[in-house]
Order: C-alpha cells, then structure tokens, then sequence
C-alpha cells in the first residue's frame, strides 16, 4: 500500500505524466472510495452538500480518461449503507444531487460509449431518483466502451449475504448441488458478476480502510491511499495515481520469477 506517488514525477505536466504511461500495464478495472466532499466544503465555509457538487466535476474527469485511455471498467461508492445515517436534510440533497446528474450526464455517458450499472439495496432510493437510476441504465445497456458501475445503498457484507442466500434458495431448488459451489460459482451471485475483479482500489483524503466496499473483489486488489480530498481528485491525481500502479509487482501469492544472466557472462 501507499499514500502517494513518488515524489520524482510530481513536478511534471500532466502530458508528461501521460507520456510515461505503458497502455500494457494499465489496470483494466478501477474502483475509487470517493471521500472528502464534506470535509473540503467545511474548509471553505461552504455547506457540504457543495462538496458533493464539487465532487461530481472530478467523477466526470475520470469517467473521461478512463474512456480515453482505454480502461474498461470503474466502479465508484456513491452512497453506502452507513450514509442513511447522516442527517436527512443531508441524505434529501443528495439523492436530489444525484437525480440531477444523472439527468445533466446521460447524454455525456452516452457520448462516451459508458454502460451505467447501479448496485447496492437500490430499492430503498427515493421513487424519484430510482426511476432516474433505471432510466440511464436502460438508455446506456448496449454500451460497451467503459462499464461504469455505481453502488448506491451499497455495503459489501451485505452484498456477499444476499448472494449466498440466493445460492442457497437455488441449491434448495435442487437448481445446484452443494458441492458445486466454488469461488466461481458464487462469484456469478454477486451484483459484480461479469467484471473483473478491480485491478486498483483509490481511496482519496487521507483514510487508508476499504469501509465496507467491494470486499469479496478486492482480494487482490492494489490499493492507493492520497490525502487529496475528492472534489480535488483531478484528471493530474488519477495519472498520479495509474503512475504509482504501474510500479507494482503484482503477484498474486507467488513467489518473484528469478532472473538469470545470460550463460556466458
């Protein structure tokens, strides 16, 4: 894990940084814990619903250079189940927030090639912004450029329940025998079924946990932890931060392949 990208490259434009780019080892599924609207807008005196609206001009600058550079999926926590905690005023603007975008972005998703997926308990959404999440899914489902997946009423252990339910009403249905099941056969219930697993987890300003998202997927999943509050979490941070992936070795439990020197030196 880490919370930043070498120092070294942080002076350069982000032509530069796209420059040391290698499309070979871009990760193929990004998922990214959009964190610090509230606290950037406190910082300003603002409200911190105008973190949130902040907050959606960098979900459109990644949304656009994953489709640039070619990376298929992104996946973003929106709205977790923890969030119908918060103070209903706060939770009111948001899913009036998030019916406005969807309305002002479906045409831009469109443009892009992107596929919009929602997961999570979407049911418990406001009737408005349900029938706002359905409308961009149904105008967006024979897109394929970039899956864009968002989990609203999200939580991970909730997710892995509601699967394993499912899977054991079908083997009560005699649909599939107990000892069919494996790692694959379970994966096929998840709301994710059809992606890969992310290849980069991003969490944006400063907390370094997962908070309850994705957590069969991210297994081996590599994680980047920048103190860059979301709303400033720009197209220069994502480079960043696909920067700083590129430079790991991703083994996934084996051991490093030795190198030898060539016989005869």
């Amino acid at each position: 894990m880490t919370k930043a990208a070498a120092p070294s490259i942080d002076h350069l434009s982000e032509s530069e940084l796209i420059a040391l780019l290698d499309p070979a080892l871009l990760p193929k599924h990004i998922a990214i814990i959009m964190d610090g609207n509230g606290r950037w807008a406190e910082l300003r005196g603002l409200p911190r619903i105008a973190g949130h609206a902040e907050g959606i001009k960098s979900v459109r600058e990644v949304i656009t250079l994953c489709r640039d550079l070619g990376i298929g999926a992104l996946t973003i926590y929106a709205f977790s189940q923890e969030n119908w905690k918060r103070p209903v005023s706060e939770i009111n603007a948001l899913m009036l927030l998030l019916e406005q975008y969807l309305q002002s972005e479906m045409d831009a998703l469109i443009e892009k090639g992107a596929r919009f997926r929602a997961i999570g308990q979407v049911h418990a959404l406001p009737p408005s912004a349900l029938n706002w999440v359905r409308k961009v899914e149904r105008e967006t489902a024979h897109l394929d450029k970039l899956m864009l997946t968002v989990a609203l009423s999200y939580g991970g252990r909730s997710e892995i329940v509601d699967a394993v339910r499912r899977l054991a009403q079908d083997c009560k249905d005699g649909k599939v025998q107990p000892d069919a099941i494996d790692e694959t056969l379970l994966e096929g219930y998840l709301s994710t079924q059809g992606l890969p697993d992310p290849d980069l987890l991003i969490r944006t300003s400063g907390e370094t946990r997962i908070s309850n998202f994705l957590l069969w997927q991210l297994a081996y999943t590599e994680m980047y932890f920048t103190p860059t509050l979301w709303p400033d979490f720009r197209r220069r941070e994502a480079l960043l931060a696909l920067l700083d992936y590129q430079r790991r070795d991703r083994r996934f439990g084996a051991v490093p392949t030795p190198h030898f020197p060539p016989s005869g030196l």
